[in-house]
């Protein structure tokens, strides 16, 4: 689907179906305004009539009305100004998309007047348009025998003042290329374990590359990185027939010379536990497991699409963890790629292992900052929920970025701490480190035993166990989070970069 910028009259417009909004307390939008008086009053009879009365999401679907050029009216509640909040504003999208699906439009015409936020932000709401109508349209087929019915709709007018186009059309270019990575990253989360494995995961990284001049890949088999002695990556997957990998993905948009920015994906195509076995239930969705190394794939092919003038290495430490009988048991020390050993007390505790070595690894590239993501702990659940995921550091600046850079996006993340304190719960009366801290505390545990891997460069964790995936009914599958967050941290650094050489 493709989406554009359109001006001039709403009353002129031609297009399928107009979408306007009604503010709470049947206030009229300046569009609905518009038409309501080249209708003669027929919005505002409505209105008295209480056939819509402007509560968030609410809808009613109109069909030609006299005066007015589009086909069908859709008038959508925009609600009460001082709750037009992120959360109101995309359900107000979800509503738009769901009558764009049920009425099989080829397509329309959305002029909500900058009325559907309560941030005056031009490129914001219309990037968020963008990104939410795209994901609503969303559809996974690529298991099923019968493919899905392909949504009719193939355009979608955004109606802006003219003042307001080339940052709107900005916005639509930004906007595209996120959600065309989050469905990159949508569709490696869905795909069962059995095709997406580690090395189908190298494979669309090589794709990657060649779709883009400005993208290099290089893949690490076993023997290259236990030629390096990564013995904690190679640790997870022993049980299993399928080779682990090491993926690097470098994207040049920025100066030769300038410090890359890396971004490192926990690959863990699947997750029983090893021989700390998983419960039966719900199993399935340990597919999921490898969603970090999905945003880091959906991230490389946003930026790419946008052409992002900074350089970044993407690195995926994929594996399979599986209780064969040559997996690593518990009680087992292994030697990571520092140099430093760790107990494994628990082989389900296993992101942590592959993402030692990885972070490791990445010191060769002196690196400007060093951003993990992975669905690490099933207590950031308890903790934060569903809604946001988890960012700790000791860099209250990057802190800082990451913050504001999933406030902007909508796709938020909430600090936890990362004392000293919780450093002893590691301790190990036989190797220098173990890889569990006991039942407390255990997302920040998690990020204590990455952060002894880290000391050298700036570095921020970010755990998505609680965002990656929906496991209810029709909306189970992957989401493609963390992909907005990364993309907008990394549109905030090029900016500074920019400004920075200027």
């Amino acid at each position: 689907m493709d989406f554009e910028i359109v001006n001039g009259a709403v009353a002129s417009l031609e297009t399928e179906c107009l979408v306007i909004g009604i503010e709470d307390g049947a206030t009229l939008s300046p569009s609905a305004l518009a038409l309501d008086q080249a209708s003669q009053g027929y919005l505002s009879s409505l209105i008295n009539s209480g056939d819509i009365k402007g509560k968030t999401a609410e809808s009613l679907l109109l069909q030609k009305i006299n005066g007015v050029t589009a086909k069908r009216i859709l008038l959508i509640g925009l609600g009460k100004a001082d709750g037009r909040h992120d959360r109101n504003y995309k359900k107000i999208v979800t509503t738009i998309s769901a009558a764009i699906k049920s009425s099989n439009l080829t397509e329309a015409t959305i002029a909500l007047d900058g009325l559907a936020s309560k941030t005056d932000d031009t490129y914001r709401q219309v990037r968020h348009l963008t990104e939410w109508v795209t994901a609503d349209l969303y559809q996974y087929d690529q298991t099923k025998s019968k493919k899905a019915d392909p949504h009719a709709i193939q355009k979608l007018w955004i109606h802006l003042q003219e003042a307001d186009t080339e940052e709107g059309e900005g916005a639509l270019v930004d906007g595209t290329a996120i959600a065309n990575g989050m469905n990159v990253a949508r569709d490696l989360g869905n795909l069962p374990g059995n095709i997406c494995t580690p090395s189908y995961l190298a494979e669309q990284a090589i794709e990657l590359a060649n779709e883009y001049d400005s993208v290099t890949c290089e893949i690490l088999d076993e023997d290259a990185m236990e030629h390096l002695g990564m013995g904690s990556l190679l640790s997870v997957g022993h049980g299993s027939e399928q080779p682990s990998r090491l993926i690097v993905m470098k994207y040049n948009g920025g100066e030769t010379d300038a410090q890359p920015h890396v971004i490192v994906g926990k690959g863990v195509t699947f997750d029983t536990g090893g021989i700390s076995l998983k419960p039966g239930a719900k199993m399935d969705e340990m597919k999921f497991d490898m969603c970090g190394s999905a945003s880091v794939m959906g991230t490389m092919h946003a930026i790419a699409e946008m052409d992002l003038q900074i350089n970044v290495i993407g690195v995926i430490a994929a594996a399979e963890n599986m209780p064969g009988s040559k997996a690593t048991k518990p009680g087992d020390i292994v030697t990571t790629l520092s140099g430093q050993t760790v107990e494994i007390l628990n082989t389900d505790a296993e992101g942590r292992l592959v993402l030692c070595d990885a972070l490791t690894y990445v010191e060769r590239f002196n690196p400007k900052t060093v951003v993990d993501i992975a669905t690490l702990t099933g207590a950031v659940i308890v903790a934060l929920g569903n809604s946001v995921c988890g960012l700790l550091t000791n860099d209250e600046e990057l802190a800082s970025e990451l913050s504001i850079a999933g406030d902007y996006a909508n796709d938020r993340a909430w600090r936890l701490p990362l004392w000293d304190d919780y450093q002893e719960l590691l301790d190990s009366n036989f190797a220098d480190i173990a890889n569990i801290g006991g039942p407390a505390a255990g997302t920040i545990t998690a990020a204590c035993f990455l952060s002894r891997f880290t000391k050298s460069y700036r570095w921020a964790h970010l755990d998505i166990a609680g965002t990656a995936w929906n496991s209810a009914g029709k909306a189970k599958g992957a989401t493609g989070r963390c992909v907005p967050l990364l993309s907008q941290y990394l549109l905030n650094q090029a900016a500074d970069e920019m400004t920075d050489d200027e």
